[in-house]
């Protein structure tokens, strides 16, 4: 099981997109594989501070290692994919 989580800033359009696309990507490719937090950084800056989370939209794989992020728009899956080390030939 591997640990995801994604950083996002208060109740905004932009947040509610960003959880829904990552909810989506991760079921319909690494179903119950995961485990995703959601860490809104207006009720938690000292998690955002202490994963060096600087802007929003951020997601981060914490484990296992190497920690891989991706910031901004989360709605191309396969390059969220890849970016986190999670394509489409790899298990989550």
């Amino acid at each position: 099981m591997h640990e995801v989580r994604l950083y996002i800033m208060g109740r905004t359009a932009r947040s509610k997109k960003a959880v829904e696309d990552l909810k989506v990507l991760l079921e319909a490719k690494h179903k119950g594989q995961y485990s995703l937090k959601i860490i809104d950084v207006m009720e938690n800056p000292q998690l955002a501070e202490k994963d060096m989370v600087f802007a929003t939209p951020t997601v981060v794989k914490a484990s296992p290692p190497p920690q891989k992020r991706i910031i901004g728009d989360l709605s191309k899956s396969e390059n969220v994919l890849a970016g986190l080390g999670l394509g489409l030939g790899k298990q989550l």
